[in-house]
């Protein structure tokens, strides 16, 4: 790693009055690696520099020493148009998805923590790559060099790998779990509460819920 990614982990770190114990544990590794990494002793992987982006609340691009810019692209995603032509029913279930994950992401902002934001990441991403892989193996002759993770393990691996990410979750949104996260106490979100702090996707909120247990119902649990 660059001489700049070791100088500015450590400078942002000292700039947030973080002792080095207290940005490993949030960061998920031993205060030896950290120290190795400010030291530049050790390099790390492409993970942990976008880890510690997020972490930080830089870019990247900062932390690698390619800009001044400390600040996150916070653009709105481009959204690329393919080849095949999606049905209205697509289009219409694709932004119900993408509503009730805004305000996932608006819920989960209630307890400002950092933890709960990258395990909610984490089993998007998951999620999302199950699915990918799936649709991607469906023709034999797409090259399965894109993945490391063999075919015949990849489908249950990823998910214990979700389950774990959302037992996590639960640890943190349990109120009979040590690792509850108080601040939820304040997230008040009754269908009232719910239809007036998002008027414009409220209804679509309740569709994603009723598809989601009409889905469970026909299981005839």
């Amino acid at each position: 790693m660059n001489q700049y990614f070791s100088r500015n982990i450590t400078l942002l770190r000292k700039e947030k009055n973080l002792s080095q114990k207290q940005a490993a544990f949030d960061l998920g590794i031993s205060q030896a690696l950290l120290s190795h990494y400010e030291k530049g002793v050790r390099e790390c992987g492409l993970d942990f520099v976008v880890k510690a982006a997020d972490y930080y609340e830089v870019s990247c691009d900062y932390l690698l020493g390619r800009t001044a810019d400390r600040a996150y692209d916070l653009s709105e995603p481009v959204i690329e148009k393919g080849s095949r032509k999606q049905s209205a029913a697509q289009i219409v279930n694709r932004r119900l998805i993408a509503n009730m994950i805004n305000v996932i992401y608006d819920f989960a902002a209630t307890a400002k923590n950092r933890k709960l934001d990258r395990t909610i990441n984490n089993y998007f991403m998951i999620m999302l790559y199950r699915v990918f892989r799936r649709l991607y193996a469906a023709n034999q002759n797409n090259p399965p060099t894109l993945f490391t993770v063999p075919g015949e393990l990849y489908s249950g691996y990823a998910y214990a790998v979700m389950d774990k990410y959302y037992t996590d979750i639960g640890s943190m949104t349990d109120v009979d779990s040590p690792g509850y996260l108080e601040a939820f106490q304040k997230l008040s979100a009754s269908p009232e509460e719910l239809a007036e702090e998002y008027p414009q996707t409220a209804g679509e909120i309740f569709n994603v819920i009723q598809q989601a247990e009409n889905s469970i119902h026909k299981l005839k649990l």
